[in-house]
């Protein structure tokens, strides 16, 4: 099946419903490619968020980027929290 250009949806997040909608494209992406995934399982998956959460300064370092000021962390927390049990 056909691969998602996430990387590059990624760069026109700009609003709250870029966000939802990225969120869906990772989605269908998994729906669909499952196999390309490493972390195919929500244990996983959550544990692969955290771990590259520490370590993103890195990842901006050899993207030649600066890290990103003014997240808002506890949004994301939020977000992450309250799927847990919205329908």
């Amino acid at each position: 099946m056909k691969s998602l250009d996430l990387p590059n949806k990624l760069g026109e997040i700009k609003t709250r419903a870029d966000f939802s909608s990225f969120i869906l494209d990772v989605l269908e992406d998994f729906k669909n490619n499952a196999s390309t995934w490493e972390n195919t399982d929500l244990a996983n998956f959550l544990e692969a968020m955290a771990a590259w959460t520490e370590d993103m300064d890195g990842f901006y370092a050899n993207q030649g980027k600066g890290m990103p000021e003014n997240v808002q962390w506890k949004v994301f927390a939020e977000i992450i929290y309250a799927a847990r049990i919205y329908e």
